[in-house]
C-alpha cells in the first residue's frame, strides 16, 4: 500500500494514526516486500504479525503461508483487515487485542512459529517480552523497532548501547541488524529512523549452563547505576570480589558495561549458585534395579539401565497453580541422557539407592526447579513399569510452590505454567514434543482428577 492508497483508506475509515498507539504506517512497497521476504515464508509456515494496520506486510504473506495469525489493537483497522484478509479459506485469522497482553501459549502446538512486526514505539519492548521470553513457541523473527532500540538489542561490550535489554534478549537470541529505514518510508513521518533486525535462537551450549532469573536479577543490579563500579553495584565485599577480578582477568574497578554476556552468566553462577549445578554427570550415577515387584535386585550405572532396559524407580512431581488450573511444565535439557528438549513434568527424577519415593520427590523439587512445596506432597498416582513409563515404577505427586520457581541449565532448558487443558490440547496434537513417561503420568493424573470431579458431582 502506497501512500496514496493508505491515505484514501485513512478517509474511508475516518482514522487519524493515533499517537498513543505508536501508528506510523509503511508506505514504502519496496521495503514492505523486503522486510517479509526475511523471515522467508514458506507454505507450511505459521506466522504471527503483529500491528499489521493496514496490511503493509500483510499483502506479501497471505497465501503465500499456511496460516497467518494478525494481532492488531486498532478496532477500527480489524475491520479493514477483515474486510481485505479474513474471507473463508484465507488461512488469516485476525486478533483484535493487544499485543502486549496476548497469550502465546496455544502457539506451542503449532509446532513453532515465525514471527514479524512493525513494532510500535512506545510498546516495542513490551511486545518483544511477551513473545520472545522464553519458553518461546517462536522459532525465529524479524521486526521493526525504533533504531535507539535495535542499538541495543545489538550492542556490544564496551558501548554505549550495552546493557539490560540487550543482555537479556540475547541470553537466547542471536540479534542481527539488517537494515534501516528513515521517516519518509512511512505515514505520519516518525522523528526517528527505524530499524530492522532478525533474531535466531541461540545454538545449545553457547553459554554456559546457568540459571536464566538469578543472570537477570545480577545484569540488572549491575547496571543499576551505571557509572559506579561493578562491584559498588553488586555489593560484593572486597575480599570475594578481588580473587573473582583475578581469575577473570579484570581489573578491581571494572564496570558493567566490560563484561561480555558470557561473563555476566559466570559471574551470576557464582553469586548465586543452582542446587543442581555441582551434581555429577546424571548418566554416571549408580541406580537400584528391581523387579516386576518394585523389589531391589541391584545396582547399575544409569546408562546401563537406560540401555538395557531394566526395570527402575522414579517420581514425577506435577507442580500446580493456587487454582489447579495451570501446571507448571519444564523443557528438558539438552544435555539429558533421555528425552533432551522435551517437555516434561513440573520436576521429575530417579529415587536414589536406599531412598524413599517421596524422599526423592522432595529433592528434585529442590534441585531441579530450586523450591520447597508449600504444603505436603500429596502422592496422587502410582504407576507400574513398562513401555510407557519407560520401564519406570513411578509415584506421581502433586503440590504448589512456596516461592519463586527457578531452573537452571543443566537439568531444564526452560519452563513455565500452562492451562490444564491446553496442555491436553497440546499432546493430542503434538505428543512427540513430550516425554514419554510425562505424557503416561499426565493422562493418569487426569483420568484421577475427572473421577474425583464426577464422584463429587
Amino acid at each position: 500500500m502506497n501512500l496514496r492508497e493508505l491515505q484514501a483508506q485513512l478517509a474511508r475509515y475516518d482514522l487519524q494514526p493515533s499517537r498513543k498507539l505508536g501508528q506510523c504506517f509503511l508506505v514504502d512497497e519496496n521495503q514492505a516486500s523486503w522486510i517479509a521476504r526475511q523471515i522467508d515464508p514458506q507454505p507450511a509456515d505459521v506466522v504471527v504479525e503483529v500491528g499489521p494496520g493496514f496490511g503493509a506486510l500483510t499483502a506479501h504473506l497471505a497465501g503465500k503461508v499456511g496460516r497467518l495469525v494478525l494481532v492488531e489493537k486498532d478496532g477500527r483497522l480489524v475491520d479493514f483487515l477483515r474486510e481485505r484478509y479474513g474471507g473463508e479459506g484465507s488461512g488469516v485469522e485476525i486478533v483484535h487485542g493487544d499485543a502486549t497482553a496476548y497469550d502465546p501459549r496455544p502457539l506451542f502446538r503449532e509446532g513453532g512459529v515465525k514471527f514479524i512486526g512493525n513494532l510500535p514505539y512506545s510498546s516495542g519492548n513490551a511486545i518483544l517480552q511477551r513473545f520472545l521470553d522464553a519458553p518461546s513457541p517462536v522459532t525465529n523473527a524479524v521486526v521493526m523497532v525504533q533504531k535507539e532500540v535495535a542499538d541495543r538489542l545489538c550492542a556490544e561490550p564496551r558501548s554505549k548501547d550495552y546493557g539490560v535489554l540487550g543482555l537479556v534478549m540475547q541470553e537466547r537470541w542471536d540479534i542481527t541488524h539488517l537494515k534501516t529505514i528513515g521517516p519518509r518510508g512511512f505515514h505520519p513521518q516518525p522523528e526517528v529512523d527505524s530499524s530492522v533486525v532478525r533474531l535466531d535462537p541461540r545454538s545449545p551450549g553457547a553459554l554456559p549452563p546457568h540459571c536464566p532469573e538469578v543472570f537477570v536479577k545480577t545484569v540488572k543490579l549491575g547496571f543499576s547505576q551505571r557509572r559506579k563500579q561493578l562491584r559498588n553495584n553488586l555489593q560484593i565485599d572486597r575480599e570475594i570480589w578481588d580473587p573473582w577480578c583475578a581469575e577473570f582477568g579484570w581489573k578491581p574497578g571494572v564496570r558493567a558495561e566490560e563484561l561480555s554476556i558470557t561473563e555476566w552468566v559466570e559471574l551470576a553462577n557464582r553469586i548465586e549458585p543452582h542446587p543442581c549445578a555441582g551434581l555429577p554427570p546424571s548418566s554416571t550415577e549408580e541406580l537400584e534395579v528391581v523387579d516386576a515387584n518394585d523389589e531391589v535386585t541391584g545396582r547399575l550405572p544409569r546408562r546401563e539401565i537406560h540401555e538395557r532396559k531394566l526395570l527402575h524407580r522414579a517420581v514425577h512431581v506435577f507442580v500446580t497453580s493456587r487454582h489447579r488450573d495451570e501446571i507448571f511444565l519444564q523443557k528438558r535439557s539438552l544435555m539429558k541422557d533421555t528425552h533432551p528438549g522435551k517437555w516434561d513434568s513440573s520436576a521429575s527424577g530417579h529415587v536414589d539407592p536406599g531412598e524413599s519415593y517421596l524422599a526423592c520427590a522432595e529433592r528434585e523439587l529442590w534441585e531441579e526447579i530450586w523450591v520447597r512445596p508449600a504444603e505436603s506432597l500429596e502422592r496422587v498416582v502410582r504407576l507400574e513399569a513398562g513401555e510407557e513409563t519407560d520401564q519406570e515404577f513411578i509415584e506421581v505427586f502433586e503440590t504448589r510452590a512456596a516461592g519463586r520457581i527457578r531452573i537452571h541449565g543443566k537439568e531444564i532448558d526452560c519452563g513455565r505454567f500452562f492451562p490444564v487443558e491446553e496442555v491436553e490440547r497440546w499432546i493430542a496434537a503434538r505428543p512427540e514434543d513430550f516425554a514419554t513417561g510425562f505424557r503416561t503420568c499426565f493422562g493418569a493424573w487426569r483420568r484421577r482428577e475427572k473421577q474425583d470431579e464426577k464422584g463429587r458431582a
